[in-house]
């Protein structure tokens, strides 16, 4: 049915509705989600794709036996924390979870009591809100720009920026091979390599990458992976290295919270400088403000 006839078909049934119902059915229609899979963006249904990929992959926690310090490190939070990835699990997805008794948001305070306690929640990997409030909103025109991933992990930066950004191309860097061959099984179904580059290895030996790049994003990278030293050594690596002037960096958490907990010589003044951004200006529905105001853009000095 072509557009003129679906909409006289729709203003004739409008027509047939009892005159004190029609006002909740105009509103049930203005805002209900029950529309949203036939006004999908088509790119926002192959991240989707990707996520149902990976989820037959992976086990439910997405976190694998090769990455020993970051499931010693959940474990020895204050509370009792889960890793559920944002790009993966939904709140939608979560809460199905919940439902079948595969996942609970709650732990028991006292074993066999009725007191229990919110788990903590964390995720390595953006969320389809996220991703698209970064390229959307955050970053500029990338065209002929070149983007560096720090810790691909499953690759939901460079699937975003290959779909959502005009970026020339996108480099993931990750240290795990395991990841590194997911990264690969995705780009070859959906025919990703000709912009997207996965590079096993470590970032301290890709100084000529950081060297050349017009962005680098790195979401909650080292934390959970690396030890203290290590992580202060690997930040100082960095900081001398992305060193483009004008060039972009994203990070999740702030570069203040992330240098504060470690010793290192950075003086952030004389290297980057904040650039503040607009969360009121994302129009996406079911906006997570607490999510978005994590993510921060630095411009390189």
């Amino acid at each position: 049915m072509e557009f003129r006839s679906a909409r006289r078909a729709i203003l004739q049934l409008l027509d047939t509705v009892a005159p004190a119902d029609r006002p909740a059915l105009l509103r049930w229609m203005r805002t209900t989600r029950d529309f949203d899979e036939f006004t999908q963006d088509n790119n926002d249904i192959i991240l989707k794709n990707i996520a149902d990929d990976l989820r037959n992959c992976l086990p439910l926690e997405t976190m694998l036996a090769s990455e020993p310090v970051a499931l010693q490190k959940i474990q020895e939070q204050p509370e009792p924390t889960v890793h559920v990835d944002a790009f993966l699990y939904d709140e939608d997805f979560i809460d199905s979870l919940c439902e079948e008794g595969r996942m609970s948001r709650n732990y028991c305070t006292v074993c066999g009591s009725h007191q229990t306690a919110p788990l903590g929640f964390i995720s390595h990997s953006f969320s389809l809100m996220e991703l698209k409030f970064i390229y959307h909103h955050v970053l500029p025109d990338l065209s002929g720009k070149v983007l560096v991933d720090i810790g691909s992990r499953l690759g939901t930066v460079l699937y975003g920026g290959y779909l959502y950004s005009s970026a020339l191309q996108l480099y993931g860097v990750e240290l795990n091979g395991d990841f590194c061959q997911l990264q690969e099984m995705v780009i070859k179904k959906y025919q990703f390599s000709d912009r997207i580059t996965v590079i096993h290895a470590d970032i301290c030996t890709q100084g000529s990458l950081l060297h050349n790049a017009d962005v680098v994003i790195m979401n909650n990278v080292f934390e959970y992976f690396l030890k203290e030293t290590e992580q202060a050594s690997t930040w100082e690596y960095i900081s001398h290295n992305l060193r483009k002037p004008g060039s972009l960096l994203v990070t999740v958490p702030s570069l203040e919270d992330t240098l504060a907990a470690l010793q290192t010589n950075i003086q952030l003044s004389s290297w980057v400088e904040e650039v503040q951004l607009n969360y009121d200006g994302c129009s996406q529905k079911d906006i997570d403000r607490e999510a978005l105001e994590q993510i921060h853009l630095y411009k390189i000095l």
